[in-house]
């Protein structure tokens, strides 16, 4: 440690900070913040575009290395031939080579895992642990996701019982397989009708569970589905022998002697039986960190079209990236699976590119959204805004299901939903 301290005492030639405290920090030449699956991706270009052993480190408090989250609504919840890591580390989402922790090891790229960081000061480039670490950096990129929304935020009654679950890690996604052991071919109530509700309910009906979705909307997904998009899902999961209650939220919950959930109260005045309670009525993009650090827009931290922010050397990718997209000429945040991995790509590039002296193209993103659910599968291309028109057969009782929906804006079509469709006809 006395060796690393003379190595590195230029950095901080003037300190009186102890020896032993100077020997504990690390420093490296970038620092990705967060382990989800804009950090594999980004780690993956790092190693195409070139990097030395000790020069990138990954910190993140997963206890895992980056993995496809995806796969955690689907796949990890099968009754049958579950999927489970090494099987969906990144970057095996989209055809890429998996990345296992021996691959991180082999390109010398330090991965720092369980490690919360719980300070970040931009201005001294130093990065704080929980356990009273400091980490140094000269480029950082911001990974780090976002943070799922509990009831207990909103002191809902009762929403600390056991089994009121959510999805966003592995280990969450462990919990709801141990809660689904525990509570065989029970009763389960799925709060929220956006992605984690619709294919939530449908891996606990897979799993032969009695499933009741709620949420407020007058259909699900309002965000992005129509009433006549709804309209086939709704009757499709009701074919599936899942009960739908709109038009109310959850107010409280009652537990039995163990403390597990028993009842769940509907603010309409319903009572329903539960032995799980799955919440997803949405994420928050983790930026506290950076609060009043850098510049911010749309809840996300501000970037230039290369995901560098306000600070230079400090860049952000993925959920937290507020940056500005080409197509509709405006600031966009996106939460989903294929932004997190190009706006990775996209910000290595751009580190690697500045170092040398050239330039890369400007982030042309297109927005695209999917999802699968039994033995269905939409996708979703561009804005939903302006007018909608349905084609094709929306009928939930179809045989084989195949429809979209176009939205056209000022004589253009500017979105597409399409579900059933070969890869060819999409």
């Amino acid at each position: 440690s006395f060796r690393f301290f003379l190595a590195h005492s230029s950095i901080h030639p003037s300190t009186d900070r102890s020896l032993a405290e100077m020997a504990s920090e690390k420093h490296f030449k970038y620092v990705i913040l967060g382990g989800g699956v804009a950090a594999g991706y980004a780690a993956r270009e790092f190693a195409k575009q070139g990097v030395q052993p000790g020069e990138l480190a990954i910190i993140s408090k997963e206890s895992v290395a980056p993995y496809e989250r995806p796969a955690l609504s689907k796949g990890y919840l099968f009754p049958q031939n579950a999927a489970r890591l090494p099987g969906f580390h990144t970057c095996v989402g989209s055809g890429g080579e998996k990345l296992l922790p021996e691959w991180y090891t082999e390109k010398g790229i330090e991965l720092i895992l369980s490690t919360e960081i719980v300070k970040a000061d931009l201005a001294s480039k130093t990065l704080t642990s929980a356990a009273g670490a400091t980490f140094t950096y000269e480029t950082l990129l911001i990974a780090t996701g976002s943070s799922t929304i509990k009831l207990t935020d909103f002191g809902v009654q009762g929403a600390e019982a056991n089994n009121i679950l959510y999805l966003r890690d592995i280990n969450d996604a462990d919990k709801l397989v141990a809660a689904m052991q525990a509570k065989k071919d029970g009763k389960a109530v799925v709060v929220g009708g956006g992605y984690i509700g619709l294919e939530l309910s449908a891996a606990l009906k897979l799993n032969n569970f009695d499933v009741t979705m709620v949420y407020p909307e007058p259909w699900c997904m309002p965000r992005l589905f129509t009433a006549g998009i709804a309209h086939f899902y709704e009757g499709y999961y009701a074919s599936k022998g899942i009960n739908i209650v709109k038009g109310t939220v959850a107010s409280g919950f009652d537990a039995d002697a163990n403390g597990d959930v028993a009842v769940v109260k509907l603010k309409d005045g319903r009572v329903l039986d539960a032995n799980i309670v799955i919440v997803g009525v949405g994420g928050r993009p983790l930026t506290g960190l950076f609060k009043g650090q850098v510049d911010e827009e749309k809840g996300g931290l501000k970037t230039d079209t290369f995901f560098e922010t306000s600070v230079a050397g400090v860049y952000a990718i993925g959920d937290v990236a507020s940056f500005p997209m080409k197509l509709y000429n405006e600031p966009r945040r996106v939460e989903h699976v294929d932004h997190a991995r190009k706006s990775a790509e996209q910000a290595v590039k751009a580190i690697k590119a500045k170092e040398s002296g050239e330039t890369v193209a400007e982030y042309d993103y297109l927005p695209y959204f999917y999802s699968r659910s039994f033995d269905i599968a939409w996708q979703f291309y561009g804005d939903n805004v302006g007018e909608s028109v349905l084609f094709g057969d929306n009928d939930p009782a179809a045989a084989k299901a195949k429809f979209g929906t176009y939205w056209v804006k000022d004589g253009k079509v500017v979105g597409v939903f399409l579900e059933g469709g070969s890869a060819d006809e999409n």
